[in-house]
């Protein structure tokens, strides 16, 4: 059975779309006056080890319940003409998990052309949008999909539809954003591990648009820095990307909504030498009564710490949501603290760790994660990435991976 088969109809769909435009992209001449097409990006394996029995029935049931093996690739194919006016970029994702048949998908991450004249600039098709400066939690990210079959970090992004345009003055940047085309959050299937109690049924997602995918959403941001000050504001109208799960009539299953939402956000930072000050909020209105929702933090960094080359950085940050969980998407974050040390010991391997905790300073509910990379050779990186709940309460909604404390490690190929 090949990759392909394995994979759902929408997934399949996409990766028959990357390899369509990679092979036209890859035929585009250079004697069009351009440097010719580049191929970049990386191929890997990766495996998880759960240190527990599953919690939930069906979740690796099996004599190797705690072992999850799986293949990824993510190549990129860019193109520039030769006056940099007109770009193009393709970046497929794929992943083969051996465990968890939902986790097993394809993805066009980015596949978009984009144009820049002057002060003005503009972009059509699929691309990753980040914004944001906090390290606990990334509150202000609204143009992306998050690809939660990957992670339960929030730090991985489905590629979203768009029409971007865009203006770089004196003043500040202005971005308006126009997304037809709303992607729905993935999730791990019935045989996966970090997934809630009762599987989620992405098939029997409701939309509180009587438009439903096809409502299209609109964002406009102003960004600019002012002398230390970093600033970003937005405004959005669409889709929420955070669904709500409604228990189906059975109860067997839970069923994504997605709510009609306005949101606005803001994000700052202020630099003073060794100090980062980090401030991300938001208020929301669609999802029960207006609520708001902020990170605020600092990180402090000893540059050349103990004689060395190293820098090692102390964080700090405070999260607190105001949402009524009755009417809007749980959330594990209504008010947590978070610390945290990152260290970078800037060698050749470009050798860095990052390691810190979560804890609900209402129930004690903690979460420690500890991330580290380093090159190996030329081509090659080895990252471990381990993650554990402590103390989690019954009513916290991170009571569902309390068994899934793991470890993982993925050795990747750039080329």
């Amino acid at each position: 059975m090949t990759f392909h088969r394995l994979l759902p109809s929408a997934e399949r769909r996409a990766a028959a779309l990357a390899l369509t435009v990679a092979a036209l992209l890859s035929a585009v001449p250079s004697a069009a006056g351009a440097q010719g097409p580049k191929l970049s990006g990386s191929i890997g394996s990766e495996v998880r080890l759960f240190f527990e029995e599953p919690k939930f029935d069906g979740q690796f049931d099996d004599p190797i319940a705690g072992i999850q093996p799986s293949l990824l690739a993510e190549p990129e194919l860019s193109y520039d003409s030769q006056d940099r006016r007109h770009q193009f970029n393709l970046a497929p994702f794929l992943r083969l998990d051996a465990r968890d048949g939902d986790r097993s998908h394809a993805d066009l991450r980015e596949g978009y052309w984009r144009y820049i004249g002057g002060d003005w600039e503009v972009l059509l098709g699929v691309n990753r949008v980040f914004w944001g400066v906090t390290e606990s939690r990334h509150l202000v990210n609204v143009i992306n999909q998050i690809d939660a079959v990957e992670d339960i970090d929030e730090e991985d992004f489905l590629g979203q539809p768009m029409v971007n345009l865009a203006t770089q003055q004196d003043w500040g940047r202005v971005d308006l954003f126009v997304m037809p085309g709303f992607r729905e959050r993935t999730f791990p299937g019935r045989n996966g591990r970090l997934r809630p109690g009762i599987p989620v049924d992405e098939n029997a997602a409701q939309y509180d648009s009587e438009l439903a995918r096809g409502q299209p959403d609109t964002a406009l941001r102003y960004s600019h820095f002012f002398g230390d000050f970093d600033l970003g504001a937005y405004y959005f109208y669409g889709n929420g990307r955070e669904p709500r799960l409604v228990p189906s009539g059975q109860g067997t299953r839970l069923e994504p909504r997605y709510d009609l939402i306005h949101q606005g956000g803001l994000d700052l930072q202020y630099t003073d030498e060794a100090w980062l000050w980090k401030l991300e909020a938001i208020v929301r209105e669609g999802q029960g009564d207006p609520f708001g929702a902020v990170v605020a933090g600092v990180e402090y960094t000893f540059f050349q710490a103990f004689e060395s080359d190293a820098d090692l950085g102390l964080l700090a940050e405070f999260l607190y949501d105001g949402r009524d969980e009755d009417d809007a998407p749980p959330t594990a974050f209504d008010e947590d603290v978070f610390f945290g040390t990152r260290l970078a010991l800037n060698d050749v391997q470009d050798s860095t760790a990052l390691l810190g905790a979560i804890v609900d300073v209402e129930d004690g509910s903690t979460s420690i994660f500890f991330e580290a990379e380093r090159r190996l050779g030329d081509s090659w990186k080895l990252e471990l990435e381990v993650r554990a709940f402590l103390n989690i309460s019954d009513s916290n909604p991170a009571s569902s991976f309390e068994n899934d404390d793991f470890a993982l490690l993925r050795l990747s190929y750039f080329f």
